[in-house]
């Protein structure tokens, strides 16, 4: 299990205990965090479970994939510490982690 902190726009901070295995995504829906929509249910085929990894976790979480890239073309307010949470898989190494929401899903 990890603890997963996100970040709303206003700066509201919601902690979740996430299984190991689970998405950063599937987390954040299970538990209603507002600001993450996934339209396409984790495939990896809209960006609107759009996230801003902190600074601290970037390397930890590591970098987009081609295909996640691409994806994130389609997002709000896309920055380098961007990525789709769908794509973020939890393991006891990103316990803590904390993610932002952008004001608005693309």
């Amino acid at each position: 299990m990890a603890k997963i902190h996100f970040v709303d726009h206003t700066g509201e901070t919601r902690t979740i205990e996430v299984e190991n295995g689970a998405t950063v995504m599937e987390a954040a829906i299970r538990n209603a965090v507002p600001g993450i929509e996934a339209e396409c249910g984790g495939a990896c085929a809209c960006a609107t479970c759009h996230v801003y990894v902190d600074e601290a976790w970037r390397e930890k979480v590591g970098g987009p994939s081609p295909m996640e890239e691409d994806m994130l073309d389609f997002g709000f307010d896309v920055r380098p510490s961007s990525r789709l949470s769908c794509q973020i898989k939890v393991t006891d190494e990103l316990d803590g982690l904390v993610v932002s929401t952008p004001e608005r899903q693309a």
